[in-house]
Formats: structure tokens, C-alpha cells, sequence
């Protein structure tokens, strides 16, 4: 088997061993215990969003930068209403953070193409100031 086939599996069954959490089971998960929630928005047909799903983000969750935090993706075809609601602006895709301070919840984004120490240093930074707060959207 070639390196580039191995490579392809190691791919996907890092994808596919991540585990698929819904919108709601992340939103309820992130009220219930203040975890910042993690959501990606994308399409299958983007370019971009695919690197952020399939090489960007798993290498991330082999570093740990996904523990502690609840975590889902919205696909903007298949969920257009929820899509809209967690959208700020149309392009994709769009990584958004939803983190619980002193002043309540806060929302960050990140939106476009990015690399994978673009994101890492997007999910790590803690304590955004200048940022508009409001809560994470129901999923309802």
C-alpha cells in the first residue's frame, strides 16, 4: 500500500473515530457545565471547510485542544435555519466559540480560510474582552 493511501486511511478513521455530536447535545452539555462550546459551520461542497474537518481539526484533538469544551459541527445546507442563526455574515467556514466569563457568555469567531496554528491560537485564547456578549443560540 502506498504512503499516500496509508496516509488517506489514517484520515479517515481519525474523522470518523471523532466523536458526532449534534448541536443540541453540545449546547445542552455546554449550559449544563459552563464548557466553552466549539462550533463549526461549513458545507460539504467547500473546499475550506473540509480542510478544517478533515486535517485541521483532528490533528487539534490529538493535541487535547478539544478537551473541556463541547464541540459540534452544523452543516449550512442540511441545517439552513440553525446555520443562520449561529451565522455573522454568509461565508464559510466558521469556527465560533461560545465562552462563559464574569459578564456571561461571549462569542467569538473566526471565519474563512485558515491554517492549523491560525485555529489552535483561536481556540486557545481565553478571556476575550472586545468581543459583542451574548448567549449561544437554542437549537429551537
Amino acid at each position: 500500500m502506498s504512503g499516500l493511501a496509508i496516509s488517506v486511511l489514517l484520515q479517515v478513521s481519525v474523522v470518523a473515530a471523532a466523536p458526532q455530536t449534534s448541536y443540541e447535545q453540545a449546547f445542552q452539555q455546554s449550559t449544563e457545565t459552563g464548557q466553552p462550546l466549539v462550533v463549526l459551520i461549513g458545507a460539504d461542497w467547500c473546499p475550506s471547510c473540509q480542510v478544517v474537518k478533515r486535517e485541521i481539526l483532528p490533528k487539534l484533538r490529538r493535541q487535547g485542544s478539544f478537551e473541556g469544551v463541547a464541540f459540534a459541527t452544523v452543516d449550512s445546507d442540511h441545517e439552513r435555519k440553525l446555520a443562520a442563526k449561529l451565522m455573522s455574515g454568509t461565508k464559510i467556514p466558521q469556527l465560533i466559540v461560545y465562552e462563559k466569563n464574569d459578564q456571561g457568555w461571549v462569542r467569538r469567531q473566526l471565519t474563512g480560510r485558515y491554517n492549523l496554528e491560525r485555529v489552535a491560537t483561536f481556540l486557545n485564547r481565553a478571556g476575550t474582552t472586545n468581543v459583542a456578549s451574548r448567549t449561544a443560540p437554542t437549537p429551537n
